[in-house]
């Protein structure tokens, strides 16, 4: 059985910290990389038109909005919400 050192767990602290440090970046960068492909989930998409979760169900039902369902969440496309704004002025 090998001898743990000092500089074992140092080493082994700052690559949980560093591993953890990683995991919290990809978490905050997780939407952003969502809406950089023109796709955003429902809160981020509530959010922004200030609207109900079921007023976003319906623009899903009706069509007029595409979506995808991943793991449970859905993804809107960004493209979509832009025409249904823009055919409205």
């Amino acid at each position: 059985m090998d001898t743990i050192t000092k500089n074992d767990l140092e080493t082994l602290r700052i690559q949980i910290l560093s591993d953890i440090g990683n995991l919290l970046q990809n978490k905050l960068m997780d939407g952003r990389e969502s809406e950089e492909f023109g796709w955003m989930r429902s809160k981020a998409i509530r959010k922004v038109l200030n609207i109900s979760a079921s007023t976003l169900q319906n623009l899903r039902i009706t069509g007029k909005i595409r979506f995808k369902k991943v793991l449970g969440s859905y993804y809107y496309n960004k493209e979509d919400l832009q025409h249904l704004f823009e055919d409205e002025d």
